[in-house]
């Protein structure tokens, strides 16, 4: 009966210590760094909603020898954790911009629309720190030619968590 208590006792020690692997932070904030269309980076925020899932977003600026662009973009992700502070993700959102043509003239500047994938892998650190890398897939809804339709953004995350 002693060995039953005692293996029931560790199987819920166990259980205790892998839902706490799996926590998210309520708060992170830092950068993004990379880019589809361009070179720039975005200043992210994510906000947890549950323990599980969360919402980010990024406000960043793209440039290149064509043009220069900023943009807003919301995320809802859902988080799996692998192994300890190793987790991935996936998600869906949408984001406005506007760009600005480098090349003279306004007929390629204006505002833009874009719905977005999220698909990545982070690390937890146990002090307040979080990396990721994440391919985020972006389709523009524009009459712009220095923009592109389709751009897969991929980007290097650090970030603060609180």
């Amino acid at each position: 009966m002693k060995k039953f208590f005692l293996l029931a006792a560790l199987t819920i020690g166990a259980a205790f210590t892998g839902m706490k692997a799996q926590e998210i932070a309520s708060n992170a904030i830092g950068l993004r760094l990379g880019g589809g269309s361009g070179y720039g980076a975005e200043v992210s925020y994510q906000k947890a909603t549950g323990s599980n899932n969360r919402l980010e977003f990024d406000l960043g600026w793209r440039n290149d020898n064509s043009f220069d662009a900023f943009k807003l973009v919301g995320l809802y992700q859902w988080l799996w954790n692998l192994d300890g502070g190793f987790n991935w993700y996936a998600g869906a959102g949408a984001g406005v911009g506007s760009v600005n043509d480098k090349r003279g003239g306004d007929y390629n500047d204006g505002a833009f629309l874009l719905v977005a994938g999220n698909l990545g892998i982070e690390y937890n650190f146990d002090i307040p720190l979080l990396l990721s890398l994440d391919l985020r897939p972006e389709i523009g809804f524009n009459d712009y030619d220095v923009v592109d339709g389709f751009s897969p953004d991929i980007a290097l995350g650090v970030r603060y968590q609180f």
